[in-house]
């Protein structure tokens, strides 16, 4: 049977509509003894089963019902990235309205990572997309850009190393000194560091009195050591 096949079987015998699924996987997981991310994602990966055949508008419609009249993050985002058919489906506004409300370091980067970066990755989104969230108002968005480069570069993730993308979005913010900001630019400089380590130590040295000294005590120290806190005396 092809995906294309199945999905119209799967249409044809399924009479419950996206809201009901949504409101179905809320009462699984409010009914969870603990909310923790083994016990939300073994009800992701039952609900990605029982999808897996659904057209990919229905699984965003059920994710979208997810995140705005439920508030959830994870698992919305993890059933759009487990769906390769709701996954292909995503776009600028797509992502901009699964994205609304971020206002925390671990909703942006599970926002980013998850879906975000893989999408600009494999060209569902364009370069001018993350230059635009690098240019917004919004700290979070400016977060958000960052840790987006994350997936163009971790090898484990399918990234393949995007020097030019990845410092282009950090010339944008070299100057944002917020806290969260700085992390997430020492944290994209310093993946970097395993494709080019002489493009991240150029950044370093030609923007040195605009980075904040985080930046540049962590990322020169994963260019000298390979860690980011090396411990006194210690060798790569």
């Amino acid at each position: 049977m092809t995906s294309r096949t199945a999905a119209l079987a799967w249409k044809r015998a399924s009479t419950r509509r996206a809201a009901d699924i949504a409101a179905e996987i809320d009462a699984r997981l409010r009914s969870l003894p603990a909310q923790d991310t083994p016990s939300v994602r073994a009800v992701r990966l039952t609900w990605s089963h029982t999808l897996r055949h659904a057209p990919g508008r229905f699984v965003l419609s059920v994710a979208r019902t997810l995140r705005t009249r439920y508030g959830y993050r994870y698992l919305p985002y993890e059933l759009i990235a487990s769906h390769p058919g709701a996954y292909r489906l995503l776009s600028e506004a797509r992502l901009e309205a699964l994205a609304r409300g971020l206002d925390s370091w671990s909703a942006v980067d599970t926002f980013a990572r998850t879906l975000a970066g893989p999408a600009w990755r494999d060209g569902l989104i364009t370069d001018s997309v993350v230059l635009k969230w690098a240019r917004s108002p919004d700290r979070w968005w400016h977060r958000a850009a960052l840790v987006s480069t994350v997936a163009l570069n971790v090898r484990s993730k399918g990234g393949r190393g995007d020097v030019r993308q990845t410092l282009r979005v950090c010339l944008r913010l070299v100057d944002d000194h917020d806290d969260m900001v700085e992390k997430a630019l020492s944290w994209v400089l310093r993946e970097l560091v395993v494709h080019d380590p002489r493009a991240v130590e150029a950044f370093l040295r030609v923007h040195e009195r605009r980075l904040g000294s985080r930046v540049r005590r962590e990322v020169a120290n994963k260019l000298r050591t390979g860690l980011k806190s090396p411990r006194p005396g210690s060798r790569r």
